[in-house]
């Protein structure tokens, strides 16, 4: 997930470290502090079910087209901002993104 300029390594490392404290977890070793390069993308916040996703790549898609812009390739990325376990399907928030050229 995107983080503000002023978050650098050292303070990602320092707020890993009191989440590794207060609540232990192995999956902490897969977490990394990385700059990602810089890309043209197409992004939506889903709302709801997994299953209606396809309809928001339909916009996306739209959008593009109407653009001028087509995809890169297949390959998209999703960011969960809800815990399906907690929350109401019809509430589920993800983030959608897909390369464009």
């Amino acid at each position: 997930i995107q983080q503000p300029n002023v978050i650098d390594q050292d303070i990602f490392a320092a707020a890993l470290e009191n989440v590794r404290k207060k609540k232990p977890n192995s999956f902490y070793d897969d977490i990394c502090f990385q700059r990602l390069p810089e890309e043209r993308a197409i992004q939506v916040l889903h709302i709801g079910s997994y299953d209606s996703e396809p309809a928001s790549f339909e916009k996306m898609d739209e959008l593009a087209s109407s653009l001028g812009l087509e995809r890169c390739d297949q390959v998209h990325r999703e960011i969960y901002l809800s815990n399906k376990n907690r929350t109401p399907e019809e509430k589920l928030k993800t983030i959608l993104r897909y390369s464009v050229r």
